[in-house]
């Protein structure tokens, strides 16, 4: 009985570790997309698991020899039957509830935002990105004369890129009022109260020309924009760039991404 015992507590070490081996081969090869907690969690369940299958099991209790007659095989033999159905449940509960350990200390943790742009925007340390199109409602200088949007969506993206990078916002105005509007709704939406982005940080000029000037003299790790004829100008002289358009773009140059709004690029959408 001893023996048996052992052999079935040696299997379930050995079906445990093998369940082990499986997840930690699939958390590696899936590592770069994942949060680095996860190699917390990794050191974790291995510490946890180990203590589980080193702790004694409860030895299990002597039946009392039952006193049957001696006519009555059958009855002995159904007994040992539901003795031994009994045991395969048992060991079956204690392997589901190891497997079920193993499974909540292996569940992938969901990345930060801080994370996701940091990993989305390579590390960069210098963000340029225009307005129209990008961070604003509006898609033409000529609408800014008339009422100017932040998008409520892109907010919470925009402040945590200010936390790491030094970020330029810029865009061509028709006249000072458009600029002072502009101004005054970045200010209404919160845009400057983290710190990390000033007034001074936000851009005009009149001429789409002025605009990619700016964006060759500030030499940025990324520029965001919505015009296709800029995206294709920098290309060669920007390390990374990101052209958001609300239809399917074709791929520019290897250094350009396309999506249909900034926080969509960065899978917060």
């Amino acid at each position: 009985m001893a023996a048996n015992t052992k052999e079935e507590f040696m299997q379930l070490i050995k079906r445990a570790g093998a369940f082990l081996t499986v997840k930690i081969s699939n958390l590696l090869r899936h590592l770069d997309t994942r949060s680095y907690g996860a190699i917390a969690g990794l050191a974790l369940a291995i510490v946890f698991t180990w203590r589980l299958l080193r702790a004694p099991r409860d030895p299990q209790r002597r039946q009392p020899k039952s006193q049957a007659p001696s006519g009555s095989s059958s009855g002995i033999s159904n007994r040992a039957s539901v003795n031994d159905a009994s045991s395969d449940v048992s060991n079956h509960l204690e392997d589901s509830g190891t497997q079920n350990v193993i499974d909540e200390f292996f569940q992938p943790v969901k990345p930060t935002l801080s994370q996701i742009v940091r990993q989305r925007l390579c590390e960069g340390r210098k963000v340029t990105c225009r307005l129209l199109g990008v961070i604003l409602e509006e898609s033409s200088p000529e609408e800014l004369q008339k009422q100017v949007t932040v998008r409520s969506s892109v907010l919470e993206v925009l402040l945590e890129i200010t936390k790491f990078c030094d970020l330029y916002l810029m865009e061509r105005v028709l006249d000072d009022e458009s600029e002072k509007k502009v101004l005054m709704a970045l200010e209404d939406a919160g845009v400057f109260t983290s710190g990390g982005l000033v007034k001074d940080k936000v851009l005009f000029c009149s001429t789409e020309i002025g605009r990619a000037s700016f964006v060759r003299q500030l030499e940025p790790d990324w520029h965001i924009d919505s015009n296709p004829e800029i995206v294709t100008q920098l290309a060669r002289f920007i390390k990374y760039q990101l052209h958001v358009s609300p239809s399917k773009i074709e791929q520019h140059a290897p250094n350009v991404f396309a999506a249909t709004s900034l926080e969509q690029f960065l899978g917060c959408v």
